[in-house]
């Protein structure tokens, strides 16, 4: 395919997420108001959007509290910084089997409820933005299975849409592109979407760029789309999705380093995606910017 470079782009950085990294760096944050203050740091070093899960205080593991996304919701609203909101709706889907021979009952971790269950928060706070894991895959623990199947995904999608949030797609394998799709064309999602391509997440797209290109001619020309690989690929991914046409993402989420030895911040992270974008000759695009092209509408501050 012909090169077709971005030359005006936004920058998602993923705040915390809710895989176990609290305790291999100081810097993930885990109160409300540390992942409120990272997402407004990194929104001053140059993101448009902040992506946020909520975890719990003391022990860093992921929640689902209301009362943390409402205070999260709260104070970067109420920051003297602009920022897209975006969060998590992937919570709510984990199941942790059981040994090869005796898969049930479940283990510990288990964590499934029902629809409405998964999007309360969203419900609660109106982001601008939330996002939809758009399929089942196996992932990374030897039993782990992220579950997301057809009739869930259309009940979740159809009230992401009846509330007004734009849903971020967020596809972590080729057939989660197709039936993401499917949910436009069957009209519980509105067209044009807004995609993220998950790459280097075991077990689904492999993070190499013959796969990463057939993910991005999979995708509709109106969509939007960003890009992001984990661990030591992620800048590699800020480049490479600029290139292939996106946006892209980065943040404490996906990747821990700055450099080898290095811990990174949020906002460093940002900060050197900037550098990247910028010295391709692109643009780094702001919030306003983002809600325009999107269509999105600005929450008002909680006060």
């Amino acid at each position: 395919m012909p090169l077709s470079m971005n030359k005006d782009v936004f920058i998602t950085c993923a705040v915390t997420g809710s895989g176990g990294t609290q305790d291999r760096s100081p810097h993930v944050p885990r109160s409300p108001k540390q992942i409120a203050d990272s997402a407004i740091a990194a929104a001053k070093a140059g993101a448009a959007v902040a992506h946020c899960h909520v975890r719990d205080p003391e022990s860093g593991a992921p929640s689902r509290d209301l009362t943390y996304y409402r205070e999260v919701t709260d104070r970067i609203r109420d920051a003297e910084v602009d920022v897209v909101l975006n969060l998590t709706a992937g919570m709510g889907g984990d199941i942790m089997f059981g040994s090869a021979e005796k898969p049930f009952p479940t283990a510990a971790g288990t964590d499934m409820v029902g629809a409405t269950e998964r999007v309360a928060h969203i419900a609660e706070c109106l982001p601008e933005i939330c996002t939809l894991d758009c399929g089942t895959m196996n992932f990374a623990e030897a039993d782990y299975v992220m579950t997301n199947t057809p009739g869930m995904l259309t009940a979740m999608g159809g009230m992401m849409t009846k509330l007004g949030v734009k849903p971020e797609i967020e596809a972590f394998d080729t057939g989660h592109l197709w039936y993401a799709k499917q949910l436009v064309a069957d009209g519980v999602l509105d067209s044009p979407a807004l995609v993220q391509l998950c790459m280097g997440v075991p077990w689904g797209a492999p993070d190499d760029l013959n796969t990463f290109m057939a993910m991005v001619n999979n995708v509709p020309d109106d969509w939007t789309f960003s890009g992001f690989g984990l661990g030591r690929n992620q800048m590699a991914y800020v480049a490479a999705s600029v290139l292939a046409g996106g946006n892209v993402r980065v943040g404490l989420e996906d990747n821990l380093w700055l450099e080898k030895g290095v811990l990174a911040t949020n906002e460093q992270l940002v900060d050197r995606a900037v550098t990247i974008i910028e010295n391709m000759g692109a643009r780094v695009i702001g919030p306003e910017a983002v809600r325009e092209k999107l269509g999105l509408t600005k929450r008002a501050p909680s006060n």
